[in-house]
């Protein structure tokens, strides 16, 4: 059995990194939500929700973050009314859209919890009809999914590869939900955190000299790490163990199951 779902893992991101290869992302029609009159928005209540319900490693309280869902949706009206514009700074407009990605992520779970897998969410074709095409997200006069702020907005409008250690599926072997909000002020320093920490983390990547493991996140995005260089160079950047340049690389499995507690 654990073969076969291995088997089934393995075909399934040979497909998704195949659509990535061929097709990339087109958000065909796509308009960036704006709001000319917004001012950049206070993260407080998002940082007191991660503080109160996320461990430090990045688990999630999600039973008990149901009790008190109306402060998080009050802070998702929030975003939802005040869109950044071109007024903000680069800073403001990127801790915006991943507070944003993570609080709707938590949001779309808490809507069906509970639950063992965001995926059981969704369909099973990809950017068609999984949880993340579902289009829940209400800003402005217009809907948008998760993909659209993932692919539409953050990879397309910010040269940022750490986003994807700051953006968080709701799934284990995701980078860890970050326990407080993401601010203009500290946005480098908390993106180098989360980069750290996730290369260093043995459940999500095994390094050594001649041999690096990595999270399949490598895989699905290794256009945004190799822009300055080669996927090892990015990692070498972070890792704690050094990697040689020839070293062999495969990729791990990724676990999508709840990451709750």
């Amino acid at each position: 059995m654990k073969t076969e779902n291995k088997k089934k893992a393995k075909i399934h991101l040979i497909y998704v990194s195949l659509l990535w290869a061929v097709f990339g992302w087109s958000g065909c029609g796509f308009s960036s939500p704006s709001n000319a009159q917004s001012k950049p928005v206070s993260h407080a209540v998002w940082d007191q929700q991660v503080k109160k319900f996320v461990s430090p490693n990045g688990r999630v309280n999600y039973k008990a973050w149901q009790q008190d869902r109306p402060a998080l949706q009050a802070y998702l009206k929030l975003l939802g009314e005040n869109a950044p514009n071109q007024n903000w700074s680069q800073e403001e407009q990127l801790v915006y859209w991943i507070n944003a990605y993570n609080a709707f992520t938590v949001e779309r779970i808490l809507m069906d919890y509970p639950v063992k897998s965001i995926k059981d969410l969704g369909g099973k074709i990809p950017f068609v009809n999984t949880v993340w095409d579902q289009k829940f997200i209400k800003i402005g006069d217009k809907r948008y999914s998760l993909n659209n702020l993932e692919h539409d907005i953050l990879r397309k409008q910010f040269d940022e590869p750490r986003i994807h250690f700051a953006i968080v599926c709701a799934s284990t072997s995701c980078p860890r939900l970050r326990n407080e909000a993401f601010t203009g002020a500290r946005v480098n320093a908390q993106l180098e955190d989360q980069a750290i920490q996730f290369l260093n983390d043995p459940t999500r990547n095994k390094l050594a000299p001649a041999k690096a493991e990595l999270s399949a996140i490598f895989q699905w995005f290794a256009g945004d790490f190799k822009k300055n260089g080669t996927l090892l160079q990015f990692i070498n950047r972070y890792s704690k163990t050094k990697v040689n340049p020839n070293a062999s690389v495969r990729y791990l499995p990724y676990d999508w199951s709840l990451n709750g507690f």
